[in-house]
């Protein structure tokens, strides 16, 4: 027994914040000094590095399990399935309901509970639980649904990504242009024929990692006792250049497929020159040249979503909405994804 993808869905929000935006931001760095480039010059560096030209923020009466509700049931229309079916939900998040304006996250009771009253499901069977990973929350959600299905445990398995980044993000800190807010589900199933989810790999590094993204002050007042998002974005790029490659490369030889058979890769969308750089780094592992359109990157327009990256890109090409990627049946891809924890996972898979 396999499990599989049956349906997928995500909910990009309406509001789009251009670039342009942060103009009139006062960014400082980490010891509360004004930064001295203009913001002309970090935005057009924070576009060359990470490709983000524009990004997704929730409207205001809108929080997490808003977005990944709109997600779900996406992701059950397309799958043609009754919700009353299902054997679990599984949200993945980081940070829960956080309301506009507010410094409280709001996680009781859960957000899975909450999308599956909101979907009006009536089986209390249906077991709603929430996954904090980091950004790999969702691919880690895909694994645990999987060992559910293989193990008889459940026949349908529904895996939600959803964020609102922009609720938790440090307006005085660069950084905080590449977060973003969004949601992207799939529904998985049991199957007996050969696609499905064929080999997965998670690793948590906390040892020396531990603290590479953390909760901390405001760069313009660290004497508040409102912490904000950070990230020490040099050495997240180094673990990830050097780790996530190989993580991938483990993963991969235990599906037991040559690396010509791999059609696509399906990155967390984390920033644009550090995926290439993995995928770079990837094949150099085989030592075999890197084919061309092999990573669909999506950041550009809808920014680092965290959670909600992969289930969103896959569900765009899936449904036609990215006309230059294609993933047909019968295509062996890499799902891959790093973050908070540290923590990095990642499965192999034949649609």
């Amino acid at each position: 027994m396999s499990s599989k993808i049956i349906g997928t869905g995500h909910y990009t929000p309406s509001h789009i914040v251009k670039n342009t935006f942060f103009q009139d931001s006062t960014f400082f760095d980490e010891n509360e000094q004004p930064l001295k480039q203009s913001n002309e010059i970090i935005t057009q560096k924070l576009k060359e590095i990470t490709g983000i030209e524009e990004r997704r923020y929730a409207t205001h009466d809108q929080v997490a399990s808003d977005l990944g509700f709109q997600a779900a049931q996406k992701a059950i229309t397309n799958a043609q399935i009754d919700p009353e079916t299902l054997d679990y939900i599984i949200f993945a998040h980081n940070f829960g309901d956080v309301k506009h304006g507010s410094i409280q996250s709001d996680m009781v009771p859960s957000l899975a509970s909450r999308v599956k009253h909101l979907l009006k499901i009536k089986n209390n069977f249906c077991v709603a639980y929430d996954l904090l990973f980091g950004c790999p929350g969702w691919v880690e959600g895909v694994i645990q649904a999987n060992a559910f299905i293989k193990a008889g445990l459940a026949k349908k398995c529904l895996i939600i990504g959803a964020e609102t980044l922009s609720r938790v993000i440090d307006p005085h800190d660069r950084d905080s242009m590449i977060y973003a807010d969004g949601a992207g589900a799939v529904i998985m199933e049991s199957s007996d024929d050969d696609s499905g989810l064929k080999s997965h790999i998670s690793a948590s590094f906390t040892l020396n990692e531990i603290d590479y993204l953390y909760f901390g002050p405001s760069y313009f007042n660290q004497d508040s006792d409102t912490k904000y998002l950070k990230m020490k974005g040099r050495k997240i790029y180094e673990f990830a250049l050097t780790n996530v490659s190989k993580a991938m490369k483990k993963c991969f030889d235990e599906s037991g497929y040559d690396i010509k058979d791999l059609a696509k890769i399906i990155i967390h969308q984390a920033n644009e020159k550090m995926d290439e750089a993995i995928v770079h780094r990837f094949y150099q592992l085989y030592n075999t040249p890197q084919p061309p359109d092999i990573m669909p990157m999506i950041i550009q327009k809808l920014g680092n979503n965290s959670v909600a990256t992969i289930p969103t890109l896959l569900a765009m090409i899936l449904q036609g909405e990215l006309p230059q990627h294609k993933i047909n049946k019968g295509d062996i891809t890499l799902f891959a994804s790093v973050g908070a924890g540290m923590n990095i996972n990642a499965f192999v898979y034949k649609f």
